[in-house]
């Protein structure tokens, strides 16, 4: 599923009108990519959260030389599914 397809199911679903629903999806993604910039969590209720995590420097091999590359220590997304989410997905 895309942004243009949840747009598109919530705009039919609600009955409300396409450019009002993106603007409101977009927002809201605007809202969690903030506060996981600053390094917050971000909790959705029955759904999941998102946190930051920080992944150790380590080093790395080029695959086509075989030469030794450092990679340094970096920030990534995780997310855990919440309850809700994991019944309906199995």
């Amino acid at each position: 599923m895309t942004k243009k397809d949840l747009v598109l199911k919530i705009t039919e679903e609600a009955n409300l009108k396409q450019v009002d629903v993106k603007l409101i999806v977009q927002k809201t993604l605007d809202r969690i990519t903030d506060s996981l910039s600053k390094g917050e969590t971000v909790e959705l209720r029955n759904f999941g959260v998102f946190k930051v995590k920080s992944r150790k420097p380590r080093i790395g091999r080029n695959p086509k030389t075989g030469s030794v590359v450092p990679i340094p220590e970096r920030k990534v997304v995780s997310f855990k599914p919440g309850l809700v989410m994991k019944k309906e997905v199995r």
